[in-house]
């Protein structure tokens, strides 16, 4: 087995969750993904959904260069289609971190400010880069990380699916040596415990589902104010050669939000 991985989903403080985590692992193929819906009662939830659907119906070739952009684009179709057919869900869209093997590598993508980071010899790394406003201050100097965490415009994502008919979809190598560990989390962690707190949780080892209660009780703790929701990969093995042809399995789990 090449990875080992838990995930966990709580509703916090909120009325509903609109979260969704989908996982696809097999011997040869693995789809790991956090979803956080947004636009408001309901349509948050249908934006979720709707992603998580489509994901599940994505059974081609895992080359996700190719494939996760195209079931990506295909999520983004229909939350923008049921957003024009729906005026009472205008504004809805979800950001999405995941994780995809290919062929011949490990592959992370996301969209909006849901991430994915590596933990390594003591190090955590932040893999994606949030598509914010507030991210942008910072690149810019205008704001440190810490001054971002209170900011007035600390959710507003300047990426999204189903905000615009193009989103864009960032998609970079992900480079895995054994005894790495992932973390996809959506803000309802990020927004309540920092880098530094994620860092001493993963530093203290354990199984992934250990470590997954250990960060979504982490956010509870600080406050809890947003759906909440991880996925912990563990690496175990370094890739093998892949087979000449590799699909996802259709049977993908969407995991419900837990209340």
């Amino acid at each position: 087995m090449l990875i080992d991985y838990a995930d966990l989903s709580l509703i916090g403080a909120r009325e509903d969750n609109q979260d969704r985590v989908a996982i696809a692992v097999s011997e040869h193929a693995a789809l790991l993904v956090v979803i956080d819906g947004m636009g408001g009662h309901a349509a948050g939830d249908v934006a979720s959904q709707l992603a998580a659907q489509t994901l599940a119906r994505a059974d081609a070739p895992v080359v996700p260069e190719n494939q996760v952009r195209s079931a990506l684009a295909m999520a983004n179709q229909h939350i923008v289609q049921h957003g024009l057919a729906h005026p009472e869900s205008r504004g809805l869209g979800c950001t999405i971190a995941g994780i995809a093997r290919g062929e011949h590598a490990w592959w992370c993508f996301h969209v909006g400010d849901s991430r994915v980071y590596r933990w390594r010899s003591g190090l955590l790394t932040q893999v994606t880069r949030d598509h914010s406003e507030v991210q942008e201050l910072i690149d810019a100097g205008l704001l440190t990380p810490d001054q971002a965490r209170s900011h007035p415009a600390r959710n507003v994502v300047t990426r999204a699916l189903g905000e615009d008919p193009a989103a864009e979809v960032e998609l970079q190598s992900l480079a895995l040596e054994p005894g790495d560990c992932l973390v996809l989390a959506t803000d309802g962690l990020t927004g309540e415990v920092d880098d530094a707190g994620i860092a001493s949780i993963l530093g203290g080892g354990g199984h992934p589902q250990e470590v997954a209660s250990a960060l979504v009780r982490a956010a509870v703790d600080a406050g809890g104010r947003d759906n909440v929701s991880v996925v912990v990969i563990t690496v175990d093995s370094v890739l093998p050669s892949p087979p000449e042809s590799t699909t996802v399995p259709r049977g993908l789990i969407e995991r419900e939000a837990a209340s």
